[in-house]
C-alpha cells in the first residue's frame, strides 16, 4: 500500500481537535489549517466550531471523502474512532495517542491491527509525534511553532522512533540552517515500521539522504530485503546500546533493543553509516546531501592557520581516514607557484597572510591531484589579507568533495555554499566527521 496519502492528502480529519490552546488536538488542527491549505475537518462531539471551522461529531458525519485521519484522543477510545475511520473508507491514519505497548498494553495494539486489517487501513503509530513534509507543507506535529522551530526545505529525511528526541533535534537543526524534506515519527511501529518508511523514502524524489534514529527493528528479514535495493545514503544512530539503555527502550516505544554488536554488524553489512550522537547524524547528513557516497579516504587539507591544520590532521587520524600523499606533479606545481613562501606538504599551510589568489592556486592544484579524494579547506575569513572570498572558486571545476571550515554566518561564505554547493562547518572536527560519512 502506498504511503503517498500520508504526505499529500486532499482532505484531512483531525479526530480529537480541541478549542483549547495548549491541547495536542488544538496544535495539530491549527498547524494543518494554517500551513497545509487543503480541506481540514475538526472532529469533536463537544464543539460546534474550532478556529472558525465547522466541527463534526464523527468522521461518519462528513459527506466528503477523507484521505487522511489524525487521531489524538485518549487510548481507550482509539479503537472506536479507528473503526469509524474504517467505516468511512479512510485508508491512511496517524495515531498520535500513547498508552499502548510502551506501557504494557499489547492487547490494545493487537486490537488496532485487527481493525486495520478488517478495513484495509494503513496507520503510523501509535505513540507518535506526527509527520512533517516541507514540500507539501503538511505538518501534524503536535508541538506549536513557537516552541519548536520548523527546519527549512531541504533534501534530508529523518525517521525516528522517539518523538521527544526529534522535537529537540528538529528545533536545533532549524536554528543551524539545515534543510529537511520529510520528518516521520513512527513511535511503536505497530503496523507501519522502519522498513516501510525507508522503502518509501528511497523512492521519494525530494529525499537525497535518509537519517534514522532506531531503538529496535520490528522485522529484520523484511528490512534486509529492502536495504539491498536502497541506493541513497542512509545514516543511523542506535538507541539502547547498553543493558540499561535496552530497558529504557522497552518502556519507551515497546522495542526490544537487542544486542548492539548484532546491530553494528547489520549496519555495516548493508552499508548504513552509523554515527555516535545526534550532532554527528546531521553533520553526516549535510555532507551526504551535497555529495553522496564517495568511497575515497585520502584527505587533502588547505589552511591559513597552522593550529587548525594540526587539529584537522589529528581528527583524520582518529577516524581512520588517510592524509593524502601529494603527487610529484602537484608538489612541483606548488613549489613553482608557492614554494618560495610555504612548505609543500599535507596539511598545506598557506600561512596567516594567505590571499585569495594563494587559496585559488592550492585548491585548483589539489583538485587535479588523483591522490586526493577529498579536500578540507580551512578558511579563517576574519584575517585582513582575505578579500573577495568567492573568487577562490571562480573558474574551478569541483570534481571532488570540498568541505569548508569557516565562519558559516559570513555573508560571502553563505553565498559560496549556495552557489558552488560546498558545505560549511564551524569546526575542523565537524568537517572530518562529515568526510568520514562520505568516505
Amino acid at each position: 500500500m502506498s504511503l503517498e496519502n500520508f504526505f499529500k492528502p486532499k482532505s484531512i480529519a483531525v479526530i480529537g481537535a480541541s478549542r483549547h490552546k495548549g491541547k495536542i488536538g488544538y496544535t495539530i488542527f491549527k498547524n494543518l489549517l494554517t500551513r497545509y491549505g487543503k480541506k481540514v475537518y475538526p472532529i469533536n462531539p463537544k464543539a460546534k466550531s474550532i478556529l472558525g471551522v465547522k466541527c463534526y461529531p464523527s468522521v461518519l458525519s462528513i459527506k466528503e471523502r477523507i484521505d487522511l485521519a489524525i487521531i489524538a484522543v485518549p487510548a481507550k477510545i482509539v479503537p472506536l474512532v479507528l473503526e469509524e475511520c474504517g467505516k468511512k473508507g479512510i485508508k491512511n491514519v496517524v495515531i498520535i495517542t500513547a498508552g499502548f505497548s510502551e506501557v504494557g498494553n499489547e492487547a490494545g495494539e493487537e486490537k488496532l491491527i485487527k481493525i486495520a486489517n478488517k478495513y484495509d487501513i494503513r496507520f503510523i503509530g501509535p505513540n507518535t509525534l506526527g509527520i512533517l513534509d516541507n514540500y507539501s507543507n503538511l505538518d501534524c506535529i503536535f508541538v506549536p511553532e513557537e516552541k519548536m522551530k520548523r527546519p527549512k526545505k531541504g533534501n534530508i529525511s529523518f525517521i525516528s522512533q522517539s518523538g521527544a528526541l526529534a522535537v529537540a533535534l528538529l528545533d536545533q537543526v532549524a536554528k543551524e540552517g539545515y534543510g529537511i524534506s520529510k520528518f516521520i515519527s513512527y513511535g511503536n511501529a505497530t503496523q507501519t515500521d522502519e522498513s516501510d518508511l525507508i522503502e518509501f523514502l528511497a523512492k521519494d524524489k525530494n529525499t537525497k539522504v535518509i537519517a534514522w534514529y532506531v531503538e529496535g527493528i520490528k522485522n529484520a528479514k523484511k528490512l534486509m530485503k529492502i536495504l539491498k535495493k536502497v541506493k541513497k545514503p542512509t545514516i543511523a544512530i542506535k538507541g539502547g546500546k547498553t543493558e540499561e539503555g535496552k530497558k529504557a527502550a522497552l518502556s519507551h516505544t515497546g522495542s526490544l533493543a537487542g544486542s548492539y554488536e548484532i546491530y553494528k554488524g547489520f549496519f555495516k553489512q548493508f552499508g548504513i553509516i552509523e554515527v555516535e550522537n545526534l550532532r554527528e547524524l546531521f553533520l553526516a547528513a549535510k555532507a551526504l546531501e551535497y555529495y553522496g557516497k564517495n568511497n575515497g579516504k585520502r584527505i587533502g587539507i588547505i589552511t591559513n592557520g597552522g593550529g587548525f591544520g594540526i587539529l584537522t590532521t589529528d581528527k583524520v587520524s582518529t577516524l581512520k581516514l588517510k592524509m593524502a600523499e601529494f603527487s610529484e606533479k602537484t608538489k612541483k606545481s606548488l613549489e613553482k607557484k608557492l614554494g618560495y613562501m610555504i612548505n609543500i606538504r599535507n596539511p598545506l599551510d598557506l600561512l596567516g597572510d594567505a590571499t585569495t589568489d594563494r587559496y585559488k592556486i592550492a585548491l585548483d592544484t589539489l583538485m587535479k591531484d588523483k591522490n586526493v579524494d577529498m579536500i578540507i579547506m580551512v578558511l579563517i575569513s576574519q584575517l585582513p589579507t582575505l578579500e573577495k572570498l568567492k573568487s577562490i572558486f571562480e573558474g574551478i571545476k569541483i570534481r571532488k568533495p570540498v568541505l569548508l571550515v569557516s565562519d558559516c554566518e559570513n555573508k560571502e561564505i553563505k553565498q559560496i555554499e549556495k552557489k558552488y554547493r560546498i558545505p560549511c562547518f564551524s569546526y575542523p572536527e565537524d568537517a572530518v566527521i562529515a568526510a568520514k560519512a562520505i568516505a
